[in-house]
């Protein structure tokens, strides 16, 4: 078995082959941990938060260390496989970031902010045929994903 090492892209081409291969301009990004609402996802997954010309993308990329990739060899397992949400702007009810502010707090118990999107109900985005809040937590740079968000969505402030 022989391992290549992958090329590595450097960070302007890999956001334009991501709007190409979406057909969408990204508008802002943050590195983000999903948490919950989407009820095809039920543990945290490690990925980023993408506001986008057409709404809200959540990608998780997979990824393996050498030893888990050798176990999978071995015993025939299937790879990790990339996760995805979509939220397209006409879903979108309301965006906020939600920070901690009291310095006390942040002392006795750190938080990072989370990013709420509430959205309405469509196939992926709804628990019980409900809306749905879906819950990601990132860091301040959400901020711009925010703004985009709001900006394309003039309602969801």
């Amino acid at each position: 078995m022989i391992f290549k090492k992958k090329q590595s892209v450097d960070a302007d081409t890999f956001w334009q082959d991501y709007e190409t291969s979406i057909n969408e301009k990204v508008l802002a990004k943050s590195l983000a941990k999903y948490l919950s609402g989407w009820p095809e996802y039920s543990q945290p997954l490690w990925g980023l938060a993408i506001a986008t010309s057409g709404g809200f993308r959540f990608h998780h990329f997979p990824h393996e260390s050498w030893i888990t990739a050798l176990s999978r060899f071995s015993s025939g397992g299937e790879a990790p496989k990339e996760k995805t949400i979509f939220i397209p702007n006409d879903y979108i009810n309301t965006v906020k970031l939600i920070v901690e502010r009291r310095w006390w707090r942040k002392i006795l118990s750190p938080s990072h902010p989370v990013l709420v999107i509430r959205c309405t109900v469509q196939q992926g985005c709804t628990i019980d045929g409900r809306d749905t809040e879906v819950l990601i937590e990132t860091d301040l740079s959400a901020e711009a994903i925010v703004s985009a968000l709001q900006a394309n969505n003039p309602g969801s402030g």
